[in-house]
């Protein structure tokens, strides 16, 4: 039997319509879309499309929307642009449970003279928006704030601190990576001026994302040459990875009626059957306020690392795929208050929109036996 795959969050399959879509792109419509020929009108007007595309699933005009390389890159150029936009303003606000994508470049501001504050998460993994406002000042040029915490799933309030970020005269940042295509995403009624989008989350391939860029916000870019996407990133643009993400989100945009609330039924189903079959299994995050396909748990007793390995069935993750390769904690469970102990114990199971009520059962109990199996060779641990 083929392993269940639960690792949604990671990365996505790309959907057979994208790839199909993309395949004339690698092959006879090869132009570069700055040719003034018929081949690259053929590919501009290519890229006219999945911008529009792109746009059409986050409420957005195509001229916002900036093709980058994926969601990292979106959000240094976000980021690292947003926070040199005003010397007058030091300051960048964001939380203590960011993607490494966020945090990586706070630390690289932080180190050239900008004042970071990073505002920590309550135990239920969602920030408190009080904390947020306090953090926020006359001299913050930014706030960066993840949307769908990508180990976790807890969302964020990013409406809120957007409205008042504003009215202190900052920019907002969100990465939403992890829920554009899972839920609605609409970036006028979340009020950011610009949102990290990656492709490979979403049923596109890999090396290919975009940045929301709200009309009138003006970045410096990170790369600079010829002056494709508007100045705003140079270099040739990757046609047929670009029209693959254009269908992604065609495809997203027209699930999001029923892809949600399937997710979340078989996301509901999957924690009942562990917690029936495990005792004193935890469920880790706030119980609604969070992306519909996304359990982080903790298996008492047992390394979530270990429990994986020994369990060929599941195909999942210990917390950030980023991650996957370290036995060391997450930094975001301990973040949440999480003892070193039990955030050991953590294993992420992402669904995604194909995913089946079989998939959810035949999980469970792989993981399941994955777990008592554990426990009968490890008695001497005190069961946690």
């Amino acid at each position: 039997m083929q392993p269940v795959y639960l690792d949604f969050n990671a990365t996505t399959p790309v959907a057979p319509e994208v790839l199909d879509a993309m395949l004339p792109f690698l092959r006879e419509e090869f132009g570069n879309p700055s040719s003034a020929h018929m081949l690259g009108q053929r590919a501009h007007l290519a890229v006219d499309t999945a911008r529009s595309q792109v746009a059409a699933l986050i409420g957005a005009s195509a001229d916002e929307i900036v093709f980058t390389s994926g969601g990292t890159e979106a959000s240094n150029m976000a980021i690292r642009g947003a926070a040199t936009t005003r010397r007058d303003r030091p300051a960048v606000v964001t939380t203590n449970i960011e993607h490494p994508a966020t945090e990586a470049c706070c630390s690289l501001l932080e180190r050239n003279g900008h004042r970071i504050r990073r505002v920590a998460a309550k135990a239920d993994g969602r920030v408190d928006l009080a904390a947020m406002k306090d953090a926020i000042s006359a001299d913050t040029a930014l706030v960066t704030i993840i949307h769908a915490q990508n180990e976790i799933g807890t969302l964020q309030p990013v409406g809120d601190t957007a409205r008042h970020a504003h009215s202190a005269g900052a920019l907002v940042h969100a990465d939403a990576a992890q829920s554009v295509g899972k839920m609605p995403v609409r970036v006028n009624e979340l009020g950011v001026d610009l949102l990290s989008i990656a492709g490979h989350k979403l049923y596109a391939p890999k090396g290919i994302g975009a940045l929301y860029v709200r009309r009138g916000v003006r970045l410096p870019p990170l790369l600079v040459g010829a002056g494709q996407e508007r100045g705003n990133r140079a270099g040739t643009e990757n046609v047929a990875y670009i029209v693959g993400l254009g269908e992604a989100c065609r495809l997203a945009a027209a699930a999001l009626d029923r892809a949600p609330q399937h997710m979340a039924s078989l996301a509901r189903h999957l924690f009942a059957e562990l917690e029936r079959a495990i005792p004193g299994i935890v469920l880790v995050g706030h119980p609604t306020e969070r992306l519909p396909n996304t359990l982080n748990v903790l298996f008492p007793g047992v390394s979530g690392r270990h429990l994986l390995a020994v369990c060929p069935g599941v195909l999942a993750s210990n917390g950030s795929a980023c991650h996957a390769d370290s036995e060391e904690p997450s930094a975001i469970l301990l973040a949440l208050g999480i003892s070193r102990e039990k955030a050991l114990g953590t294993v992420r199971l992402s669904l995604g929109r194909a995913s089946t009520p079989e998939d959810a059962d035949a999980a469970a109990a792989h993981l399941a036996a994955a777990w008592r199996a554990l426990r009968q060779t490890t008695p001497q641990r005190v069961a946690i």
